[in-house]
């Protein structure tokens, strides 16, 4: 999933390559599983029906399956409006049982990969997923793993896992890795338009794995193996990972020069080639963005490798929120105030801007920060309306004139759109600005990253 609202901004669209290779292929699928039914697997079902493609969803969560039977939606990007006619129509169904599994053709998994404490891939849910399909392994399957994992899940993982059943791989079964390029928010690139890259475990699993797909997308991109797949994916998100810590440390940099970053980086993006605006931020959120290059990082390391721009970044943008708390003191100093002494509120907690996702947010460092440091300290999100951090449970404050009046700093950490900033300027007596969504407004008591 695309991840964080400090990213680049681009006007291109990709090409579309001409599908008509794929489209002879894959008669025989006519109905596609779906394991994993969060904010990847559920908006792939959905695609899948629109298609004309019959869709099964398979999910550990009783309450998930619960919710999606009755065409309510558990994920922003698919409103329940829309899922549940397709529900009644029976072409998007939920299996209670895996052994479901052998009856459908086609089968994407999109389970979570999340990163341990040590900063090691947990592919703990890959692993249970290839083991619950193992027993309902049928010749003339076609799987695709989803999600975001290193070079070599596919093959060294979940290969053997099926293998085990003595059904072999291009022969008996088709396996294949395709990135899934979910963005949530994003309106302008629904799924069926983000180009889709395959590669799978021989040449002919990538011809299947992308004649399938290509009834569900409009461009489909092979490559020679798993493996390019995989990488391809740790490649877009390292990119970006490693841009915004550069962009950051540039605007540490800025600060001890006394420059305004959002001058400068407006300035620097008047040029119409070779530079691409990134913008600063309080710090990486999402799934991605900050877990992804970390994969990568942890691979290398096995290898006697050490991928020094993804460690720096990683190491840049993961003191940004205490550099964001850091600032601000210091701005309440100038006005005689200590953070200790001040009512303080954190505007937007999810990871970006127009989403209710708060995994790896930094406003929740930020929070943690503040209230360690004694700050009486409240929150408004619009879209979050309750939030636990540590051992703090806190309920989304209004955002009024009479309410703001009562905080003596509010700290802008994600734009919604929609929220009044301006409102937020004239009624609080410091603005810690992390976003940029103050430049070029002025005010003394406006303050930015």
């Amino acid at each position: 999933m695309e991840g964080d609202g400090s990213h680049m901004s681009s006007k291109t669209s990709p090409r579309r390559t001409t599908r008509k290779a794929h489209d002879r292929g894959n008669p025989h699928i006519g109905i596609a599983g779906v394991v994993g039914l969060g904010y990847v697997g559920l908006p792939l079902m959905v695609e899948c029906a629109r298609a004309g493609i019959q869709a099964v969803g398979f999910d550990t969560d009783p309450a998930r399956r619960r919710m999606i039977r009755r065409g309510e939606s558990p994920v922003e990007d698919i409103a329940s409006e829309d899922l549940r006619p397709l529900v009644k129509s029976g072409i998007v169904s939920v299996a209670e049982d895996w052994s479901a599994l052998r009856d459908v053709d086609a089968i994407s998994i999109c389970v979570p990969t999340p990163l341990r404490k040590s900063k090691e891939p947990d592919i703990s849910f890959v692993t249970a997923a290839a083991e619950s399909l193992k027993p309902h392994l049928r010749r003339g399957h076609l799987i695709i793993l989803e999600s975001t994992t290193y070079p070599g899940t596919t093959r060294e993982i979940v290969l053997p896992i099926l293998e085990s059943t003595g059904l072999r791989v291009g022969k008996d079964f088709w396996l294949a890795f395709s990135p899934e390029r979910v963005d949530p928010g994003n309106v302008e690139w629904p799924l069926s338009r983000i180009p889709k890259v395959i590669g799978g475990i021989t040449p002919e699993c990538t011809r299947e794995a992308a004649a399938f797909y290509s009834r569900i997308f409009e461009t489909v991109h092979p490559v020679s193996s798993a493996e390019a797949a995989e990488m391809a994916k740790l490649l877009e998100n390292t990119f970006r990972a490693v841009n915004i810590g550069l962009v950051n440390e540039f605007a540490l940099t800025c600060d001890r020069l006394g420059l305004d970053t959002w001058e400068v980086i407006k300035a620097a993006g008047t040029k119409p080639f070779g530079f691409m605006s990134f913008k600063p931020g309080p710090g990486l959120g999402g799934h991605c963005i900050p877990i992804d290059p970390q994969y990568l990082s942890w691979r290398m390391r096995l290898l006697n490798f050490t991928t020094r721009f993804i460690d720096l970044a990683e190491e840049v943008n993961s003191e940004m929120p205490r550099h964001a708390v850091l600032k601000m003191a210091m701005a309440l100093n100038h006005q005689g105030k200590a953070i200790s002494k001040t009512r303080v509120l954190v505007v937007g907690v999810a990871y970006k801007a127009d989403v209710s996702d708060i995994r790896e947010s930094p406003a929740l460092d930020i929070i943690e920060l503040l209230i360690s440091h004694g700050a009486k300290l409240r929150y408004h999100d619009p879209l979050v309306p309750t939030l636990t951090v540590g051992e703090h449970t806190l309920k989304s404050s209004p955002l009024t004139a009479k309410t703001l009046r009562s905080f003596d700093a509010v700290m802008i950490v994600t734009p919604h759109t929609g929220i009044d900033h301006r409102l937020i300027i004239r009624s609080v007596p410091l603005v810690f600005d992390c976003r940029g969504v103050t430049a070029g407004m002025k005010g003394k008591n406006i303050f930015r990253l």
